[in-house]
């Protein structure tokens, strides 16, 4: 019998533009055009966000860029543009590419017992654009890894699409005790926010944001304890009645996300019977008087948005602690899609994880689906607080 896969060497990255919440909420609520009730759900989408800095690719979106020809954002007028989706992906085909490489070379970089000979996957997520050659390519030819090296790449697939990046990399060091996968995610969201009435797109544009994160997936033995995460089990479930509450498709002026108000509540109806397969055979009834939190110490959740943390925070009875890690993503870098589970996890291995704790992790999207898993951190040395 195989060794169980283990997620190590993960790295995360943001642009350099930083977007302050309370600027960016006074941009979109003085849009020309806004009726007034438009204008209070900017105010109290952006100010109940829970997020206090973004990072965006965009240095033009702040008043401080570099003087040019507007393409997103006019600084005379302070006026958002609405750029074709052609323009929108070529940005993301520059500057999305150096970001896949340049987490992918960290990742590579971080780990003492994995070197670019030693891949034989490479998995990159995003659903922000399209390209091909797609990234997958980029990192081959750019971190001179071999030629037949296997690639995948998962597109468009939303929030929740780094699980099954995860989940499709330890299947494949199931099936070759020696394989190494790079997993790789980057969106770049900021691309596609604009001005509109529709309360669904203001509290879209209100949360998203760019980043990146890479880890490597093996089941090798590899003695030098780098801290990780041993991937235990997966599950995907479904709630339909949301199908239409959370979505994304490609319009003219961008790609264009459905995020209705109605997603936190079908998520807190929903999480118990979602999670509940993931620990069928572990543990006796978990979710019984709010011992989940006690069987499961590390919780690293989606935070597609404060109203959601608030929501299976409650449902769930975790603790401060145990959110904490998501709840401190959303506030520094807002929700970067299918990267941000990524973000989570690497903050729950650097603030005290201890070697042995379980971890649960849940992201969500379109479908409504969610994705959940089962982790057991291995070779770190946190105190464990």
């Amino acid at each position: 019998m195989s060794s169980p896969a283990v997620l190590r060497s993960l790295r995360t990255m943001v642009p350099d533009t930083v977007l302050h919440q309370d600027e960016v909420r006074d941009v979109f609520a003085a849009q020309p055009g806004l009726s007034r009730l438009a204008r209070r759900i900017v105010t109290a989408s952006f100010d109940g966000s829970g997020i206090d800095t973004r990072r965006t690719v965009l240095e033009e979106l702040t008043r401080a860029g570099a003087d040019a020809p507007p393409v997103f954002f006019d600084r005379a007028t302070g006026e958002l543009l609405s750029p074709g989706t052609g323009v929108r992906n070529e940005v993301y085909t520059r500057e999305a590419g150096r970001l896949f490489v340049a987490a992918a070379r960290a990742a590579l970089d971080a780990d003492p017992e994995i070197g670019p000979d030693d891949i034989t996957h490479v998995i990159t997520v995003s659903c922000t654009g399209f390209h091909a050659p797609g990234p997958e390519y980029e990192i081959v030819r750019a971190l001179g890894l071999p030629d037949a090296v296997q690639r995948y790449h998962l597109g468009f697939m939303g929030c929740y699409a780094s699980m099954p990046a995860l989940r499709a990399a330890a299947q494949f060091c199931a099936a070759d005790p020696d394989a190494v996968v790079l997993v790789v995610s980057v969106e770049l969201c900021t691309l596609h926010l604009r001005s509109s009435e529709d309360p669904d797109v203001i509290v879209a544009s209100s949360l998203f944001a760019d980043g990146a994160a890479a880890g490597l997936v093996t089941a090798r033995p590899c003695p030098s304890g780098v801290p990780g995460l041993r991937l235990d089990r997966f599950h995907t479930a479904l709630a339909p009645q949301g199908e239409k509450d959370m979505a994304w498709t490609i319009g003219d002026h961008g790609f264009e996300m459905v995020l209705s108000t109605a997603v936190p509540q079908i998520i807190g109806e929903t999480i118990v019977e979602a999670l509940r397969p993931l620990y069928a055979g572990e543990l006796a009834d978990p979710f019984q008087d709010g011992r989940i939190g006690e069987a499961v110490r590390h919780w690293a959740i989606h935070p597609g948005g404060r109203s959601i943390l608030d929501r299976v925070q409650d449902r769930l009875s975790l603790s401060d602690t145990q959110l904490h890690p998501a709840r401190e993503t959303l506030r520094v870098h807002g929700n970067m899609s299918s990267a941000t589970i990524l973000f989570v996890l690497q903050r729950i291995l650097g603030e005290g994880a201890r070697h042995g704790e379980r971890v649960s992790a849940m992201a969500f999207g379109p479908g409504l689906t969610a994705e959940s898993a089962l982790m057991t951190v291995i070779g770190a040395e946190g105190d464990g607080r």
